[in-house]
């Protein structure tokens, strides 16, 4: 197939085993991101792709050709590092066309290539300029542009945004999907930033321990996580749990959530007695009035966002805070204690084993699986 495929990846390093076969298709184009917590194998999952590492056991294709064993100038692929790795004695034009240069290319295709490539990214008036003269954010820039001039069938890009500060950090990914929409090339980004991954993926790759944990676009993802890990890591502030425990009421399967009891749909596969952890997003809770509350939480901590205020709670039901979004404007002071209630929204359901069972639609008074 055109694009990336990797087929029963496994990696060792000595006897430690850090990627468990991994199979992943990235389509031709496609956007994709990986995700998951540091040492989770992402970065090491890239670097076999690139070349910079090689592979235990497994296939790697590219556009239907096997790459596997292929040293990584002859695969067609280009890395965006961390670090920016620019030459400093060299001006922005020269660390550009380095590679070029290198393979033997006139100098007049140089040129050309290197012309094209600063007006795509906008520093043609940096063309003259040394590292040092760069900002962070302009360094990053003659660093794709590195990569660009290659035309690479696979871009790489390993966290390259974490060195900058917050501002920039937005208009560099505000650049990069542009550049991605413009010249539609086949990419794969790791980072750590959720927002990073939510706004630019088409789709995301969590991984844990070496393993896919799931695959998707964003919005699958946040709304139909496979298991509770993909759930609280997907979405900041991440999802709150509960603990609960299936009830049968009058023949009918039911859950208690506070002052609150909700019936189980016949698609939710629990029985009596079941141990089941209950999550739920701090958009579906709400601070209402004490007639119509789950149940009371004490104020912990409150983050303004300017746009909207986060609230942390100590509750009787969760052994951590939850998080519940608020108006911005909303007064609340530490210890505060306040009703909580739920809104308009979903609940997810997860087994002991960390599984999803499937959610329950919020509505009005009652809910029914979905």
């Amino acid at each position: 197939m055109d694009g990336l495929s990797l087929r029963g990846i496994h990696k060792f390093f000595g006897a430690v085993e850090t990627i468990k076969g991994v199979d992943l298709d990235v389509a031709s184009g496609e956007f994709v991101v990986f995700v998951g917590p540091s040492g989770c194998g992402k970065s090491t999952l890239l670097r076999m792709v690139s070349g910079l590492e090689s592979v235990t056991s497994g296939t790697i294709t590219i556009n239907g050709r096997d790459v596997t064993r292929v040293a990584p100038a002859k695969r067609g692929v280009a890395m965006v590092f961390q670090s920016y790795a620019l030459f400093p004695h060299m001006t922005v034009a020269e660390n550009i066309s380095f590679g070029l240069r290198l393979s033997g290319t006139s100098k007049q295709e140089v040129d050309r290539r290197v012309r094209d490539v600063a007006d795509t990214l906008q520093i043609t008036p940096l063309l003259e300029r040394r590292p040092k003269q760069l900002s962070g954010g302009q360094r990053q820039r003659v660093a794709i542009g590195r990569a660009i001039i290659r035309n690479p069938e696979v871009f790489l890009f390993d966290e390259p945004l974490s060195n900058l500060d917050a501002a920039l950090r937005v208009q560099m990914r505000l650049e990069i999907a542009h550049l991605h929409h413009q010249i539609g090339a086949t990419m794969v980004y790791v980072t750590h930033d959720q927002i990073e991954a939510m706004t630019l993926a088409d789709r995301i790759v969590v991984l844990n321990e070496g393993r896919i944990e799931q695959v998707g676009s964003p919005i699958d993802l946040y709304g139909a996580p496979a298991n509770k890990f993909v759930a609280q890591f997907i979405g900041s502030p991440r999802m709150n749990f509960f603990s609960a425990r299936v009830e049968t009421v009058a023949g009918e399967r039911k859950l208690a959530l506070g002052t609150r009891t909700i019936a189980l749909g016949d698609d939710i596969s629990a029985r009596e007695g079941d141990a089941i952890t209950l999550g739920i997003r701090p958009e579906h809770l709400c601070l209402t009035d004490t007639s119509g509350h789950l149940f009371e939480g004490d104020v912990d901590f409150v983050e303004r966002l300017g746009n909207e205020t986060i609230a942390y709670l100590s509750t009787p039901g969760s052994n951590e805070p939850i998080a519940v979004r608020v108006p911005a404007m909303r007064d609340l002071a530490p210890d505060q204690r306040v009703p909580v209630g739920l809104t308009e929204g979903h609940i997810h359901l997860f087994a002991n084993s960390g599984a999803s069972l499937g959610r329950l639609e919020l509505g009005g008074a009652g809910a029914h699986g979905v």
